[in-house]
């Protein structure tokens, strides 16, 4: 199939709300950030329940807090928008929220014991995007509140939804 054709199947599919493409953040910075956008289920309950899954965990779980923050962007009434960021060597956050001139990011992780090696991603972005980048959100699959550290805030997903 030419990249044409798959383009256009993937600008269907997006315009039929099938799947959601998440943008890269990007701005001009020192290391080399891979620009790619991440393709998403529209609908996650779909996805989970075409693999059978018994409860959302991985990219389930990660589809359906995008889900709701995208839901967040659209209500919001000031510009909101939903990115992903990711470096040539690796290191990725799951979701950045751009909202007014703040940066929220935020990772999600199947892991039910949240520790701090699981935020080594979201520590590093906000190295790299200093005062613009709020304290990072680690999203997971326990039952506790907790801050890592300073800078990393762990909430259940059912806390968010």
């Amino acid at each position: 199939m030419s990249a044409t054709t798959a383009g256009r199947y993937l600008n269907l599919l997006e315009a039929s709300y099938l799947v959601v493409r998440v943008p890269a953040y990007a701005v001009n910075r020192t290391k080399r950030l891979i620009k790619s956008p991440k393709l998403y289920w529209g609908d996650p309950g779909v996805a989970l329940f075409l693999s059978r899954e018994p409860e959302p965990r991985g990219a389930h779980l990660e589809n359906l807090i995008l889900c709701d923050l995208l839901a967040f962007s659209d209500v919001s009434p000031l510009p909101t928008e939903v990115f992903h960021w990711r470096t040539a060597n690796g290191e990725e956050v799951d979701f950045v929220v751009e909202h007014q001139r703040s940066l929220l990011p935020v990772e999600v992780k199947s892991t039910k014991n949240p520790r701090l090696r699981n935020a080594a991603h979201l520590r590093t972005f906000r190295r790299e995007y200093g005062d613009r980048a709020l304290p990072g959100l680690l999203v997971h699959c326990g039952d506790r509140v907790d801050w890592l550290t300073s800078e990393v805030l762990a909430v259940p997903w059912w806390k968010l939804i």
